[in-house]
């Protein structure tokens, strides 16, 4: 995608290079195994930054032991939280909910700037929350190689944004460790009344 050209759309950091890693078909359906794949395959290959729009309940050893070896490599990792109403402080949902330092959890913002429902939530476990309804993304259509532009919800499409945000803050900042990183993104949150006590910074994302 290119930014500002009239076509289609494009998230917040234009420049980014991207690395996709494939870990569920067309249709949403994965394992732990393949996602350990993946996230091993990005630590091995440079990656910085890595968006997780995906959960499992419960986790395993491997996938702990994989966002370790991203921490341990400086690899900030951004996770959606989920969108089952759920209080994830009580049922956990990983890697989001992983006390690990390059973790930061994501819940999701309605286009009114208001907390959204079906948000999983935590005041422990989420860090923050970014706009995650009715974003217009691409989407895959079929396997055929074709594909469309499709409104949806959730967090996995506000986890993006934060992404987004990491990938220009490092880019302005290189020097800068992953904690400081992440702080920088987490310390500037607009805070929300809807989002007091729904996540750690009680804030909505501010690039």
């Amino acid at each position: 995608a290119v930014g500002n050209n009239g076509k289609g759309v494009v998230g917040v950091a234009w420049r980014g290079q991207v690395m996709a890693c494939k870990c569920f078909n067309n249709f949403g359906v994965g394992n732990l195994s393949a996602c350990v794949t993946c996230l091993d395959y990005a630590r091995t290959n440079g990656a910085r930054i890595v968006n997780a729009s995906w959960g499992f309940a419960p986790g395993s050893l491997a996938l702990s032991n994989a966002i370790a070896s991203l921490r341990d490599a400086g690899i900030i990792v951004v996770a959606a939280c989920g969108n089952s109403t759920n209080n994830v402080d009580v049922n956990p949902v990983y890697p989001a909910c992983y006390p690990m330092d390059n973790v930061v959890s994501v819940a999701y913002t309605t286009r009114a700037d208001t907390f959204a429902t079906p948000s999983n939530y935590g005041a422990t476990n989420v860090h923050l929350a970014a706009p995650g309804e009715q974003i217009y993304s691409t989407f895959g259509a079929m396997d055929s190689g074709s594909f469309a532009y499709h409104t949806d919800s959730g967090t996995s499409f506000a986890a993006p944004y934060v992404s987004g945000a990491f990938a220009l803050m490092l880019a302005e900042y290189p020097t800068e460790n992953h904690r400081q990183i992440i702080n920088r993104v987490l310390s500037a949150t607009d805070p929300l009344p809807s989002l007091a006590g729904k996540c750690v910074t009680g804030g909505r994302l501010n690039l």
